[in-house]
């Protein structure tokens, strides 16, 4: 009767392992708890390998040997193949390559309602040498001042902004994204239909006024996965998911997602409509960008670059220097290069 037990509860833990490790396989990346769960992959990778040792442990009474080896066997597997995951994405290199002329640095950096100050996100923002800076949570006011900086540091940047429930006066700054521009990217416009965009936070898609020959770029915020807003948070990822149909698109932002979740909205190979993630392409996939509190090896990537066809991926980094800067976010940034 026990080893029956025993037998099944191994079974009831292995299924339960394999979904919370292959959310995506099972569909269910998008749905409470395994979206949370899969969220803190790397905490999870921790817990299993915990419950490994102790289940080991437990092996060492012969009542109970057959059972805790069993469940030390799935919790290994679960561990490995959770870090194997993780692996692949990368924990990469700190450092850039050099900036070319042909180059785009592109960088997001969720401010926590201008937490960290205009004049902390304008200096990161010119060290990093970015061309296209959203800042997600930030008022446009907030961002002219951070534009005024670059200016004074030798980096002009043109302020392009979305809002939502403009009629409320002295509204969170989590109803407003800033996206800022280089001069150099050419004339940018936000078009009105941004506003018919993600659900609850807004997300700005400027085209290229002129000639038209620059990227479409996408400032992006959608809400976050909790329980009474999960809906919303699948409505926000399928309408990103849907800005990646062109061959040239930058979307840029706090996705409140990690690859994980992006897993059934992706076409053709990609992570996210036609759109590749740029830090798992470049090795740093798996550096925690959120919360600034945990070690960027346990936190969660939910801060992306996305790009599509007309862009290779040169280098990215996760930037852990400003963790005391105030925001709950850390700034990452992406370098880009013309496919050939």
């Amino acid at each position: 009767m026990l080893r029956s037990l025993g037998v099944l509860v191994t079974v009831l833990f292995a299924c339960a392992a394999a979904v919370v490790t292959w959310p995506g396989f099972f569909r269910l990346e998008d749905k409470v708890p395994f979206a949370q769960i899969v969220a803190v992959r790397g905490a999870t990778v921790v817990v299993f390998a915990i419950l490994t040792v102790l289940f080991l442990c437990f092996a060492a009474s012969r009542r109970l040997r057959g059972f805790a080896v069993s469940m030390a066997v799935v919790s290994a597997v679960a561990a490995i193949a959770g870090g194997v995951t993780l692996g692949l994405r990368g924990y990469g290199a700190a450092t850039m390559p050099d900036k070319e002329e042909s180059s785009v640095r592109v960088m997001t950096w969720n401010t926590l309602g201008n937490a960290t100050g205009a004049e902390t996100i304008a200096r990161t923002a010119v060290a990093m040498e970015a061309d296209i800076v959203a800042l997600p949570e930030t008022a446009k006011g907030v961002g002219e001042e951070v534009a005024v900086l670059m200016r004074d540091l030798g980096s002009p940047m043109w302020v392009h902004s979305e809002i939502y429930n403009e009629d409320v006066e002295r509204g969170p700054q989590a109803w407003q994204t800033t996206l800022l521009v280089s001069p150099g990217l050419g004339d940018y416009s936000v078009i009105d239909a941004s506003q018919d965009g993600t659900t609850m936070l807004p997300s700005a898609v400027a085209m290229p006024l002129n000639d038209g020959s620059g990227p479409i770029i996408v400032a992006a915020h959608a809400v976050a996965p909790q329980a009474r807003y999960m809906a919303e948070w699948r409505s926000d990822l399928r309408w990103l998911a849907d800005q990646c149909v062109d061959d040239n698109v930058i979307m840029v932002g706090d996705f409140n997602a990690t690859v994980d979740h992006m897993a059934a909205l992706g076409e053709g190979g990609n992570d996210l409509g036609w759109c590749r993630d740029a830090a798992a392409e470049s090795g740093n996939g798996a550096v925690g960008t959120w919360p600034t509190w945990l070690p960027s090896t346990l936190g969660t990537p939910i801060d992306h670059v996305l790009v599509s066809d007309a862009w290779e991926v040169s280098g990215s980094i996760v930037v852990t220097n400003v963790d005391d800067a105030g925001s709950d976010h850390r700034p990452l940034v992406v370098q880009l290069e013309p496919a050939d």
